[in-house]
């Protein structure tokens, strides 16, 4: 079972999502919140597995939110929901934690598999959203980090073949190592480059390569 925290500040739309998540058997929605402050403290309280978490909110808002149960609660997974696709808002929201970003008029099953899939570890970005991830992201640096120059040149052409989007497998069949390699790899290179996740290692590869 996949405990679920809403944080909207529409109380309509948390009944909503409820409603709708509510019907698949695997998804239990265990607390609601109306705005970023209260939905940290319910957060360490309720220890939920996903945190569907909207951006614009009074009080604080779903970055700032984001931002400290990183910190507060790693283990806590954030997928954000909501109307705002502005290039900003995406970046922030991935930089401070979040493991994904989709709309709200994302269809109710894709939204059920992408709240199982952020609770595997997976990182979701709705449709075009990754490119708008791409084109702001502004924290990686123009200059080419010393960070670059420790990877083994295997480690680059695996960076690179995560920036054009291929998983594991695909990775290892193309350099015709075993997948048990593969990870180990994409390990070091987050590692070593002091990157989150994928996503940011895609966005980095894209960057330099």
């Amino acid at each position: 079972m996949i405990r679920i925290l809403l944080v909207d500040d529409q109380s309509i739309v948390r009944e909503g999502l409820a409603s709708l998540l509510e019907t698949q058997s695997d998804l239990e929605i265990v607390g609601e919140a109306e705005n970023g402050k209260i939905a940290v403290k319910r957060s360490l309280i309720l220890k939920p597995d996903v945190i569907l978490m909207d951006i614009r909110m009074p009080v604080m808002d779903g970055v700032a939110a984001i931002r400290a149960l990183s910190k507060q609660a790693p283990e806590i997974k954030i997928l954000v929901l909501t109307t705002f696709d502005d290039d900003e808002y995406v970046t922030q929201a991935m930089a401070s934690g979040a493991k994904g970003y989709l709309l709200k008029d994302t269809p109710s099953a894709e939204l059920a598999q992408a709240i199982r899939a952020i609770n595997q570890g997976y990182t979701q970005l709705g449709p075009g959203l990754f490119e708008k991830a791409l084109a702001s992201n502004s924290e990686i640096p123009t200059t080419i980090p010393s960070e670059l120059n420790e990877l083994t040149s295997r480690e680059k052409e695996v960076l690179q073949l995560i920036a054009k989007g291929y998983n594991n497998r695909e990775i290892a069949a193309e350099l015709f190592i075993a997948e048990r390699t593969v990870k180990n790899h994409v390990n070091s290179i987050l590692r070593r480059l002091n990157l989150r996740d994928r996503t940011q290692a895609a966005i980095f590869a894209n960057k330099y390569f």
